[in-house]
């Protein structure tokens, strides 16, 4: 079987390790190299390190909407694409150019969370099950028929980091068991429903903005699903602050505005939202070092009815 692999991210590598296994990848195609870190050096994408380690050739094309490019596709011969987190949507042209089309492993059960955060907008939303989807591609964002699913509950501590690398797995484990049915004919493609469709937008710094008066469990996911990027991040005072890790509390807000610190103990800041309160276990001052809770009620200052805000500029 040979095939055509399209993923740039880490989430993508278990699925090109397993498409290696049972397939010769002809040509992998990444993202560019981008600049990174403070000396802005350029950067390969995970997908692109793993593959050469593997011995497979890397095509890195600018510009993928061009008669060229899809003509070279079609020299290949492949017999299928495979497409996870690639980072760009395909057209038409390149979507024909393997034999059997291009298949997709996306990071949720269609059609909720089409788009490019499927992962992160599952948590903050307060989802308690989520999965992966091997789908044929059209010119569409996540819209074209169903192939196979595999589903996970999206479990108390995960946020998006651990989901993501639980669902990775799934995707690679997916991809190894069904792509050979569905190259056999085996599989039944099913339509999604557009009327469920729900959209998962690609995010932004400003995404982890912490708004206070929404329910503790709502505040709890958001920071939950922010992590490790953007970050959920909020104000005490001029101070910039990320929270990296919160847990609900049991302790009665009895009325304090949102915001509010209402107690602080050996395992957190108690912060008081629209409905219960929350505890801020982890967190980060701009420009320091990421500490618990404890350490920061030693070293930084903070007292009872102190107030955490959503105001300020993202930096």
């Amino acid at each position: 079987m040979r095939t055509i692999f399209f993923g740039s991210p880490d989430f993508a590598v278990p699925c090109l390790e397993a498409l290696h296994e049972i397939s010769d990848i002809v040509v992998v195609i990444c993202q560019p190299d981008r600049p990174a870190g403070r000396g802005l050096a350029m950067k390969p994408p995970a997908v692109k390190k793993r593959a050469l380690e593997l011995g497979l050739t890397v095509w890195q094309p600018k510009k993928i909407r061009t008669p060229q490019f899809a003509d070279a596709l079609r020299a290949l011969d492949a017999e299928v694409g495979v497409v996870v987190a690639y980072g760009r949507i395909l057209p038409r042209a390149v979507l024909d150019a393997p034999r059997a089309g291009c298949v997709n492993v996306h990071a949720s059960l269609l059609p909720r969370w089409r788009g490019a955060a499927p992962i992160q907008w599952s948590i903050v939303h307060g989802d308690e099950e989520t999965g992966v989807t091997l789908m044929q591609m059209d010119e569409g964002m996540d819209t074209g028929p169903i192939l196979a699913t595999a589903t996970t509950s999206i479990r108390a501590a995960d946020d998006a980091a651990t989901l993501s690398n639980r669902l990775s797995r799934m995707g690679a484990a997916l991809l190894r068991s069904e792509l050979p049915k569905y190259l056999a004919g085996e599989l039944s493609p099913r339509p999604q429903n557009d009327a469920a469709a729900t959209l998962a937008p690609m995010l932004s710094k400003d995404h982890g903005r912490i708004e206070w008066n929404r329910p503790a469990r709502a505040v709890h996911d958001h920071i939950r699903g922010m992590s490790p990027w953007p970050g959920a991040h909020t104000m005490l005072g001029r101070r910039r602050i990320k929270v990296h890790r919160s847990a609900p509390s049991t302790l009665d807000p009895e009325g304090a505005p949102p915001g509010s610190v209402i107690a602080l103990d050996r395992d957190g800041i108690i912060v008081a939202c629209a409905q219960g309160s929350l505890q801020i276990k982890e967190l980060q001052e701009s420009g320091r070092k990421r500490v618990d809770a404890r350490a920061f009620m030693s070293g930084r200052g903070i007292a009872i009815g102190d107030r955490f805000s959503s105001e300020g500029t993202v930096a």
